[in-house]
């Protein structure tokens, strides 16, 4: 009798854990995966993403570096933009309702943000500092009146935003462009690259320094094999594939060096070459 209650008790307690077990690993198929969205520029995603003219941005190569079964890539960069237009022009009003808490926004921009701040073309330009400054002008395409920040105080913008959502703000120095000196690429330690990295500071998230990454890949190739096999003859800032595959391959390494950063976790053992990152 007493034996048929201790087996009884030992059979009721592994019924309880089997229960849990499963009903915890229900959870968690239930819940819906993070996802990991990209805004910035052309060299981020060139044209519609789909290799117009030869040339494309890294974030439609990024998602090969990830374990898309249990992460998501979402590619919003659109070209031409710069840390300013991309929110005056409403892009980044489409993809922040999106993000929820556990989820990840990788943002570079400051290819474009050196253009004027105020002419009939593009008027995208940004103060080039990291400071409160501001210039107020009417802009010349919109007629309205606007308040132009600094490069710097539009990234903490979107830091700020993206934390309050309970997700995770990750900042990139911009690529290299395919300019040299004296045998070494050009790096932007001197302006938006330093910007960045200060902006991610003060606001306590991950800097990657991929313009360095990147950077210092070219510098061992050498200038010949980087213009002959990461660009074409006429563009000396947007990658054709090859170049695009490398970037992504720098972001990843990015990722994996930051080691406190938790999208570490959701990296492909593997890179695996597959689709393009979903975006618009």
């Amino acid at each position: 009798m007493v034996l048929s209650k201790i087996w009884k008790s030992k059979l009721t307690y592994l019924l309880l854990v089997l229960f849990v077990a499963a009903s915890c690993a229900t959870l968690r198929t239930n819940q819906p995966k993070p996802t990991l969205y990209l805004i910035g520029d052309s060299t981020v995603k060139n044209g519609q993403g789909r290799g117009d003219g030869g040339l494309w941005g890294w974030g439609n190569f990024l998602v090969e570096h990830f374990d898309t079964t249990r992460i998501s890539v979402e590619n919003h960069a659109l070209g031409g933009t710069s840390s300013r237009t991309f929110r005056t022009q409403g892009h980044w009003s489409k993809v922040l309702p999106k993000v929820k808490p556990g989820d990840y926004v990788m943002m570079q921009f400051g290819h474009n943000d050196s253009s004027p701040i105020n002419d009939t073309l593009r008027a995208r330009g940004t103060i080039r500092n990291n400071s409160e400054e501001v210039q107020e002008i009417e802009n010349l395409i919109t007629k309205q009146q606007e308040v132009v920040h600094s490069y710097g105080w539009y990234m903490r913008q979107f830091i700020s935003e993206v934390k309050a959502k309970g997700a995770t703000p990750i900042v990139l120095s911009p690529v290299p462009r395919n300019s040299w000196n004296g045998g070494k690429v050009n790096r932007n330690s001197g302006d938006y690259g330093k910007w960045a990295a200060e902006a991610a500071q003060q606001e306590n998230v991950v800097f990657i320094n991929l313009n360095w990454i990147i950077s210092d890949r070219y510098d061992l190739e050498g200038e010949e094999k980087v213009r002959s096999t990461y660009f074409n003859t006429r563009d000396h800032t947007h990658t054709i594939e090859a170049g695009a595959r490398v970037n992504a391959a720098a972001v990843a390494e990015g990722v994996r060096q930051a080691k406190k950063l938790e999208l570490n976790r959701y990296l492909a053992k593997q890179p695996k070459a597959s689709g393009v990152a979903s975006g618009r």
